[in-house]
């Protein structure tokens, strides 16, 4: 990243007390790696940023500004978070071949921009997902194409499937929030109720709450799977057993009702 390439971009107006303060922080530094007490030869950075900088994250934004540029000119919707370039494109499946075409040409100027300005697209993680229901997937996949899809891809952490059922999502969270439990249920003996459940909110809840509005509408047997996990919690944190008593079962009550 250099100064020149930020100021380059229409958007962006400097003032000249801006550009002295801004300009040494991108310019070209030395720097070297100290290994038990040995340093090794100084090297020159011409690009970047100091390493964990806390104008980093605002920076990289600025530098790939032109990119969300290039993409909103080439008539897709897409997301930009940090590194990880999204794009969307719908259509009708009677015209997905020229949907695809669209697609491929607009990912060469892509990666065309990214190798101009030292970057590079990451094939190996580059993933196509084709969702829409049934039947309309069917005549997509009964058509030739030279595009290879996935049946599921990640997206901020959440696993999306071709027809967002979600089902892989909520195996993987219900995994995860079983091995939290286990490992609760080991020390539950040597906590108070308090902190049961703090460590419950922080790592159990904080991950059945994210993006929880996604689950909407689903069918009933897979927020039934969600509902299991709040189950086994609660009577983790109660210490109740698997067929509690009309005293346990009022404390798992209340404790549901206030989670």
């Amino acid at each position: 990243m250099t100064f020149y390439s930020l100021g380059s971009h229409p958007g962006f107006a400097f003032t000249a007390l801006f550009s002295t303060a801004l300009s040494p922080y991108l310019s070209p530094r030395t720097s070297s790696v100290k290994c038990k007490g040995c340093f090794f030869t100084f090297q020159t950075s011409f690009y970047g940023v100091p390493q964990g900088s806390v104008l980093s994250p605002l920076l990289f934004i600025m530098y790939t500004t032109p990119l969300s540029t290039l993409i909103s000119s080439l008539s897709l919707y897409h997301h930009l978070c940090a590194d990880d370039t999204q794009l969307f494109l719908s259509f009708h499946p009677s015209d997905f071949q020229t949907n695809i075409t669209h697609l491929q040409n607009a990912l060469t100027q892509i990666t065309s921009w990214m190798t101009s300005n030292l970057l590079s697209l990451n094939s190996c993680k580059t993933e196509f997902l084709l969702i829409g229901l049934k039947r309309q997937l069917a005549k997509i996949h009964n058509s030739s194409t030279s595009i290879g899809t996935s049946q599921s891809a990640r997206n901020l952490g959440l696993i999306f499937r071709e027809h967002l059922s979600f089902s892989s999502q909520i195996s993987e969270l219900s995994k995860s929030c079983y091995h939290h439990i286990r490992a609760l249920r080991c020390i539950r003996p040597y906590l108070d109720l308090h902190t049961a459940k703090t460590i419950d909110t922080s790592i159990v809840h904080s991950e059945l709450d994210y993006c929880n509005s996604l689950y909407y509408g689903l069918p009933k047997y897979q927020i039934n799977r969600l509902l299991h996990i709040q189950n086994v919690l609660a009577r983790t944190i109660v210490q109740a057993p698997k067929i509690p008593t009309h005293h346990s079962y009022s404390e798992i009550s209340s404790l549901a009702s206030s989670f």
